[in-house]
């Protein structure tokens, strides 16, 4: 597993020995950058530097309350910095944005508003639409608790075993300090402003494009998904689905399928 590096950033870094491009890997709510591992080992081995960011407010960030961000904006700007690490670390190959879950609706908005910034986009069950099952309460306490502040937060109603079927990482992520199940109001209300916001993105959104969306999917909205991959205005785009697998596809049974996948589709684009 690599280090940390902690700046005003915080991201690990899986580098190739002869690198053909450098893929930028942004992680789900509730994650953290090392959930990574597996996907940074298998394309390393295979010529491509991974850089996983930690968004704020999750994993070892020191940002308090966790499970909070004031504004998605700070985390598009973090990918963009994260980008510039990469473009300098890598002068001269192609960069591509990979995201999961959460993750995949920040990436896409990310590489929306600087689509010249990434030649291609890489989304993996993302949360276009949320699949959660929230309580009727937590529906009722969210307003409130936007009033109140930060510290006031919900709990997220998933398991590690709605992620994967792997058993081994489902003890993983039990067992992991970084795992964090909880998130603030206005994290949440950002992520239906980013939902509602890529309604109009996709109508416009024109780089290269992988979709993977999993057939048993409760995190997420599958449909949702496919929905958002039919409207997309890029004429190169790909969707796959796999029908046995969980949301959390970089972490579940099945993943080496997964990674091959992605790596069919980017070594016809660099």
């Amino acid at each position: 597993m690599p280090e940390l590096v902690k700046s005003d950033i915080y991201y690990r870094k899986w580098p190739a020995a002869d690198p053909k491009a450098a893929l930028l890997l942004v992680h789900g709510i509730g994650a953290h950058s090392a959930r990574w591992n597996f996907w940074g080992d298998y394309f390393a081995a295979r010529g491509f530097t991974s850089y996983a960011i930690e968004l704020k407010g999750f994993g070892q960030t020191p940002n308090r309350p966790r499970g909070h961000i004031a504004s998605f904006d700070i985390y598009y700007r973090d990918i963009l910095k994260l980008r510039e690490i990469a473009q300098t670390e890598n002068p001269g190959k192609k960069l591509f944005l990979v995201g999961e879950s959460l993750g995949g609706l920040v990436g896409f908005t990310a590489a929306a508003r600087s689509p010249e910034k990434f030649e291609g986009l890489v989304l993996m069950s993302p949360a276009f639409a949320n699949a959660m099952k929230f309580s009727i309460l937590d529906y009722l306490k969210l307003p409130l608790f936007l009033l109140l502040g930060p510290n006031f937060q919900l709990r997220l109603p998933f398991t590690a075993a709605m992620c994967t079927r792997d058993l081994a990482y489902q003890k993983v992520m039990e067992n992991n300090p970084d795992e964090y199940r909880y998130a603030s109001a206005r994290l949440l209300v950002n992520t239906l402003l980013a939902q509602l916001q890529s309604a109009s993105l996709v109508k416009n959104f024109l780089l290269p494009t992988l979709m993977q969306v999993s057939g048993r999917d409760v995190m997420i909205s599958a449909p949702a998904a496919k929905k958002a991959f039919g409207q997309l205005a890029a004429p190169d785009k790909t969707l796959i689905e796999y029908p046995e697998m969980m949301h959390a596809l970089y972490i579940d049974q099945g993943r080496e399928k997964v990674f091959a996948d992605v790596l069919t589709w980017l070594e016809k684009r660099v």
